[in-house]
């Protein structure tokens, strides 16, 4: 794989000055690979300044004691609002106040420093990126989609919202023709997401489509859906890429995830997971059009025993792949489920390497913020530090000694995490 930055020597490092912050004496994975040695990491302002394999000085040191410096960990794919508890106006209020704060603050003590939101309310979620952004709220980088897309009668409006008709209306939007698809993708972009997601199986009404039955052990009821018409879904993509914005749409079957990349989407969101990759041409073709696959292994793993392989196809094959949870209220904890997302990861096939590059330098990509997921001058100085090695136990992205958020300490703790394992 090649790179566009390495570490520095103590005489590649032009300015000699006292920087803002010193992680001291650490092993380096810099969104990419592992280098050999011990490494000062340097950060001025928001941004990382230097690396060195030379000591440095900071006005603020980090001895990491010769643990492990990387990349903050970005999670692709969460639902952040509460899809049980928000039905009305003083629920969605009282989960605001109460809430939210916390659980942005789980992802920072779980070593997340970015987080994209694919499926909420599009006021409050933008609401709460910019509080974020400006300081009122401390918690990782949010980048968020506003409310997913959908068929009418499509998932999860039929399914996950199925019996709460205020949260339906504001954590999906439910489309019938192209215009409208655009239309909306318009004014999403107007408001300034970051991205655009598509869910293809959406459309229960849409008549000529292998049936694929939706069903989630949190919730109650199965649901026939049946894909988009590609019409709409190339109308989504289309203006999505108009107004710069990357487009991912979810799919589960594999006939749907060769139209979402046949129509020109970025990347899929879960992939195939209801069925094992037989088509070979389907692995190729996300090779073809530099697919990014998020395989959402925390939220699915269970239920489909396909999944795994799939995982491990694509990856061996070279397809690009972002970590994504699939986080969503009421199961495990946040922050926690990322990290069990980088471990399934491991447990369905990829090396530790390969987890750590789709939760660091992927998921930036995916992201479209090559500011982020990589350790080298100039990119966001969003670090953690590790007091054990990731690269050989991926489980030790719990060994968390600190997590740096824009060049600010955010979370320093010592100590061993609870570790979970997966067959």
């Amino acid at each position: 794989m090649a790179h566009e930055h390495e570490v520095s020597t103590r005489a590649e490092v032009r300015d000699p000055a006292t920087y803002d912050l010193v992680i001291r004496r650490a092993h380096l994975f810099d969104g990419h690979r592992a280098h050999a040695g011990l490494y000062d990491i340097a950060v001025s302002g928001a941004d990382i300044a230097a690396v060195s394999a030379e000591p440095l000085r900071g006005r603020t040191e980090v001895d990491a004691a010769e643990g492990w410096v990387m990349p903050g960990l970005i999670d692709t794919h969460i639902h952040f609002y509460d899809v049980h508890g928000v039905s009305d106006p003083e629920s969605m209020r009282t989960f605001e106040e109460d809430d939210l704060p916390g659980r942005l603050g789980l992802f920072l003590r779980h070593g997340i420093t970015t987080i994209k939101s694919v499926g909420d309310p599009t006021g409050g979620i933008l609401e709460t990126r910019a509080k974020i952004a400006e300081g009122t709220l401390q918690g990782p980088r949010l980048l968020a989609t506003g409310c997913g897309i959908t068929g009418r009668d499509g998932h999860p409006a039929a399914t996950v919202f199925g019996g709460n008709p205020w949260a339906r209306a504001r954590f999906t939007a439910e489309i019938d023709s192209a215009q409208q698809m655009r239309d909306l993708v318009h004014d999403l972009a107007d408001r300034n997401v970051d991205a655009i997601k598509l869910l293809s199986e959406g459309a229960c009404a849409h008549p000529g489509s292998p049936k694929y039955v939706w069903h989630n052990a949190a919730f109650p009821d199965a649901v026939e859906l049946a894909r988009l018409p590609l019409d709409v879904l190339r109308a989504g993509i289309e203006t999505g890429h108009e107004r710069d914005l990357r487009v991912t749409v979810h799919t589960t079957q594999q006939v749907a995830a060769r139209e979402a990349i046949e129509a020109g989407a970025d990347g899929l969101e879960h992939g195939v997971t209801v069925e094992p990759i037989a088509d070979d041409a389907l692995v190729e073709l996300m090779r073809e059009h530099d697919i990014t696959y998020t395989p959402t292994l925390w939220a699915h793993d269970a239920t489909h025993p396909d999944i795994r392989g799939n995982v491990k196809k694509v990856a061996d094959a070279g397809v690009r792949i972002a970590l994504g949870s699939d986080t969503f209220s009421g199961r495990g904890v946040f922050g926690a489920n990322t990290l069990d997302e980088a471990e399934l990861m491991v447990a369905a096939g990829m090396t530790p390497l390969q987890s750590l590059v789709a939760g660091t330098s992927g998921a930036a990509r995916q992201c479209a913020r090559p500011d982020l997921g990589t350790v080298a001058p100039g990119k966001r100085a969003d670090l953690i530090v590790l007091t054990a090695d990731p690269t050989q136990d991926i489980g030790n992205l719990r060994e968390l000694s600190a997590t740096i958020l824009n060049g600010e300490v955010v979370v320093d703790e010592r100590g061993p995490r609870p570790r979970r394992t997966f067959p």
